[in-house]
């Protein structure tokens, strides 16, 4: 096993650990809140079960499913001691049960949310708890989580050779509002337990995006650790999920991330660790998103009135020097000719692969660096 360093740079602080020189890491608390993904819950819980050279308790709370979920959890924690099951007698949605789970329930050094439908990669939770045993700065530690539909497209072996990047907490939260962006999928992040009780639980008015305010309230309080190299997770993608049913909607999704930064500002106690203009540059980065795709509806000529005044209405409100923006300029120069004439011509390719080319290469960066 290889934990070779990469040079760090001006973006991270990265320590230099020697191959084999770290301890034993601690315990990991997995909670696994279950509504109806009985027929996944075998599996999640045997891909924890199965981690190595890590301690871990496991807490299945069920949340009322009408399912079979109750007489799986039961089999399961009769199998194991190291699996404790819960059951709702009445549903209290996935913020309050994620909360029981993490801040009620869990006691350990290190603490991770696991969704029902989602599984752990092999010896991710060591990798994770090993880096946060070495550097007590770090309070949360994530990497790679490949998206998939069934279990047979998972790879069949573990990659060996990892090394681990350390970002400056503050500097990490700063990118994440520049953007705009979560680079985060959820099933991959493992945190201290002592971080996540400091800062508390997840909040019930962000039941989307309730994460990346998460992440950013951790990063305001210590540094974070990425796992560069195997995946740390296995993220399933099906209809069935809450990103592809109720926020499928891209202004739900816009909406809601909007409604994260606002949160996580308007309640960060300390104001001089993050720049408040920070603020107004996450908001702007989901106001220049939203107007190109509009943009985009009118390239491919599928302009539909409706979502197009939505999402229009949502980047002024949101952000009301929108109109000064380069996608509002280009959006205007696309009304005044219209949809046909746009995708007729492809007058506007250039800005479009300009994009494509810039999402391509922030892609690269993520699964390179993780930002």
């Amino acid at each position: 096993m290889s934990n070779a360093v990469l040079e760090a740079d001006e973006e991270f602080h990265l320590n230099r650990h020697p191959a084999g020189d770290l301890p034993l890491a601690g315990t990991v608390d997995v909670v696994i809140p279950c509504y109806n993904y009985g027929r996944y819950l075998r599996g999640c819980v045997a891909s924890v079960l199965s981690q190595r050279d890590v301690n871990v308790r496991i807490l299945i709370i069920d949340d009322a499913s009408p399912d079979n979920t109750a007489e799986l959890g039961r089999e399961l924690a009769a199998s194991d001691s190291r699996v404790i099951f819960h059951r709702h007698e009445k549903n209290k949605g996935h913020i309050a049960t994620y909360n029981e789970g993490l801040i009620d329930w869990s006691t350990s050094d290190y603490t991770m949310l696991l969704s029902a439908d989602d599984m752990l990669a092999p010896g991710s939770l060591s990798r994770a708890a090993r880096l946060m045993e070495r550097d007590p700065s770090i309070g949360m530690v994530y990497g790679k989580a490949i998206h998939f539909f069934n279990e047979s497209e998972l790879p069949k072996s573990e990659l060996q050779k990892y090394s681990f990047l350390r970002y400056s907490g503050l500097k990490w939260a700063a990118g994440r509002c520049k953007s705009g962006l979560n680079v985060i999928t959820s099933p991959e992040v493992v945190v201290r337990g002592s971080v996540h009780r400091a800062v508390g639980g997840y909040r019930p008015e962000l039941p989307h995006t309730g994460d990346l305010e998460m992440w950013l309230r951790i990063a305001a309080v210590s540094n974070i650790g990425y796992v560069r190299g195997p995946a740390q997770a296995y993220y399933r993608v099906h209809s069935s999920s809450m990103q592809r049913t109720k926020y499928k909607s891209s202004l739900s999704n816009f909406v809601q991330r909007k409604a994260a930064y606002d949160c996580f500002f308007a309640h960060l106690e300390d104001k001089t660790v993050l720049d408040g203009r920070l603020h107004q540059k996450a908001i702007r980065a989901l106001a220049r998103e939203a107007l190109w795709d509009v943009c985009r509806t009118y390239d491919h000529d599928q302009v539909e009135q409706d979502r197009v005044d939505e999402l229009v209405q949502f980047a002024m409100e949101a952000y009301p020097e929108a109109a000064s923006l380069p996608e509002y300029k280009g959006l205007k120069r696309r009304q005044m000719l219209g949809a046909a004439i746009c995708h007729r011509t492809q007058l506007f390719i250039l800005p479009a692969t300009y994009r494509y080319l810039a999402r391509w290469l922030r892609k690269e960066r993520w699964k390179r660096w993780g930002i």
